[in-house]
């Protein structure tokens, strides 16, 4: 049995979350929740009515980025009992550490419903086995890391009477749930798994259940293999010695769209895409398929007579693949050229630079 096979593997309902879906979910620990993946959730949950407890060693956790930014928050040191909650739509903030539980944060954890772990890999590889026995027997545990199958090991090793369940939303945290997916692999079903997978569709967001094994290897795909894709075309653009301002000033759209994309991933936090591709174990075969399709390519115009029809015949697979969302994709792809705004570079043509031989460019 490949690991992670041993999760359920379904797609489930999209109904919406109701009152007892909060009654199941009523006391969450949000550990990370100073974080923008754990404010996410954290944000959302204390909306849908719960009871939030923001567990965090940044010293700033309590004004951090997250959940305090769309809800104020109060230190559990400052209140009169731990047990005690805020006003509606605060969490509270206990600063501490997940993986050398103390007596307080484990009071918490045996109190919480549901208690998430919006933290680095090796941080939750470190705290599965102590923070499951801290929960109370049937309370969920749940995850938001980037790959599975080996958090679902874990669990399944060492959190056998909880409810188990590893999110992953699909999207920067910024963007929101609207309409965009969460992969869900779901160790340990129950009540209290099914109830938060509705939450995030009462959100917006597509809950879309996986086995960890098979989330591993769409997120390599998906992740890993696009951002490497991405990554390498700004390399290569560094090889060539050419300049963005000269290359904004002609760029059709396909070009601009790539450049939009590289320099959001060049915006970003470095760690979060050496995890996309060091820490999921199939992101090395994305990697080497991606440089697979450039040498096909290249074979393919290497100068032969029917490099032309092998050229034509490799387009018609890709048509082949992409099969009946072809046209959605393409249709998709239209409209994204379309609202593409306006660049006025900087760059000029300077008096040596030639411009009068015709370029065709794709549009």
């Amino acid at each position: 049995m490949t690991r992670g096979d041993h999760t359920t593997t379904d797609h489930g309902d999209r109904r919406t979350a109701d009152h007892g879906d909060t009654d199941l979910l009523r006391r969450c620990v949000v550990v990370g929740g100073a974080g923008a993946v754990g404010g996410l959730f954290a944000g959302h949950l204390l909306r849908s009515g719960a009871e939030v407890l923001v567990v965090d060693p940044a010293p700033g956790a309590a004004t951090g980025e997250g959940a305090t930014r769309s809800a104020p928050a109060v230190n559990v040191a400052s209140q009169e009992s731990t047990a005690g909650a805020p006003p509606a739509g605060e969490a509270r903030v206990l600063r501490g550490d997940i993986t050398d539980i103390g007596p307080e944060l484990a009071e918490e954890l045996g109190r919480a419903d549901l208690v998430l772990l919006a933290v680095p890999e090796q941080v939750a590889l470190a705290a599965v086995k102590q923070v499951a026995a801290a929960m109370r027997p049937g309370a969920l545990l749940a995850d938001t890391l980037s790959v599975k199958g080996p958090i679902a090991d874990e669990i399944l090793a060492h959190a056998g009477n909880v409810e188990a369940a590893g999110l992953n939303p699909m999207f920067a945290p910024s963007l929101g749930f609207a309409g965009r997916p969460v992969a869900a692999v779901v160790v340990h079903d129950g009540p209290r798994t099914r109830a938060l997978l509705r939450l995030v569709e009462s959100w917006g967001g597509r809950a879309v259940r996986l086995g960890a094994h098979e989330h591993d290897r769409l997120a390599a795909a998906t992740q890993a293999l696009t951002h490497a894709a991405v990554l390498s075309f700004g390399l290569a653009l560094a090889g060539l010695g050419v300049r963005v301002a000269e290359l904004a000033a002609v760029a059709p759209p396909p070009h601009a769209t790539m450049l939009a994309l590289l320099a959001r991933i060049a915006s970003g936090t470095p760690e979060v895409y050496w995890d996309v591709q060091s820490a999921n174990p199939q992101a090395a075969a994305a990697r080497a398929a991606l440089a697979d399709g450039v040498r096909t390519l290249a074979g393919l115009l290497d100068g032969r007579a029917d490099g032309e029809a092998e050229f034509a015949a490799a387009l018609g697979g890709l048509r082949d693949l992409l099969g009946p969302d072809l046209g959605f994709y393409r249709d998709t792809c239209a409209g994204m050229f379309g609202a593409l705004p306006t660049y006025e570079p900087p760059y000029q043509p300077g008096p040596t630079t030639s411009t009068s031989s015709p370029v065709t460019t794709e549009r």
